[in-house]
């Protein structure tokens, strides 16, 4: 019988900024979770790039990971949502350009992004939801996706986005109440409008 010790993720960091073949350790415990969480987000064809710029990236700045922070998820999330956000700004950008180009003003036309990440948000969470969310400001939106997709805790969603666990609670909290109120006093939990 072999006990398998597991080094945490600072340590492995810290090490590779000398031995940069440990970093591989990272990529093997975290890629298919922020690869899950880019598709939901993108689709497909977008998230495998944005999960190796997001390594790539981590890889680039690990000199710079706070070792006291123990866990690297929160951290990788971080890089994460500033890829994500780079494609679809440079997404809308084409496509602005690609409509202009072509004939301007065909309003049945749609941006097919747009429609792939509503057919994804409207399977999960329904039409009227999905409206509540795509007025939600851009910071909000992610912070949500962050806790209700990728599952992650105040805490570590507080590291991804660069904020305190309190500005992430009083961010949930204003989402929740703004949420109930345009959807008419149903709370998407399920739960009574009073509770929770």
């Amino acid at each position: 019988m072999t006990l398998e010790i597991t080094v945490g993720d600072a340590d492995l960091i810290g090490r590779s900024v000398r031995e940069p073949e440990l970093f591989t350790e990272i990529f093997d415990r975290y890629s298919s979770e922020i690869l899950r969480y880019a598709c939901a987000r993108l689709g497909g064809d977008l998230a495998e790039d944005v999960t190796a710029e997001t390594f790539l990236a981590a890889f680039r700045q690990r000199s710079r990971f706070d070792l006291s922070a123990g866990s690297a998820r929160p951290w990788l999330y971080g890089i994460a949502v500033r890829q994500i956000s780079r494609y679809r700004r440079a997404e809308a950008r084409r496509l602005r350009l690609l409509r202009s180009a072509a004939s301007v003003g065909r309003p049945d036309e749609e941006d097919f992004g747009d429609r792939s990440a509503e057919r994804v948000t409207a399977a999960r969470l329904g039409p009227r939801l999905a409206a509540v969310l795509a007025g939600l400001p851009r910071q909000d939106r992610e912070l949500l996706l962050l806790i209700a997709w990728a599952g992650l805790s105040y805490a570590e969603a507080a590291a991804a986005m660069e904020l305190t666990e309190s500005a992430i609670k009083a961010r949930l909290h204003r989402i929740r109440v703004r949420t109930r109120r345009e959807l008419g006093g149903i709370n998407p939990l399920g739960q009574e409008a009073g509770n929770g």
